[in-house]
């Protein structure tokens, strides 16, 4: 897999998350340690798209 490929997923996955994290806040029942554990997961794949992205 080429680097660009891995990042485009990477962000494909983030934008996911994102969708997944909107979804769990509108939902009255969710658990915010589950909204917790999402954005979490969205932020270190952030912050590995960043750190590919500027080598």
């Amino acid at each position: 897999m080429s680097l660009s490929s891995h990042i485009a997923e990477l962000r494909r996955k983030h934008e996911n998350l994102s969708e997944m994290v909107e979804s769990a806040q509108r939902s009255p029942g969710t658990d915010d340690l589950a909204i917790s554990e999402l954005k979490k997961q969205k932020l270190r794949l952030k912050e590995e798209i960043e750190r590919l992205s500027h080598n």
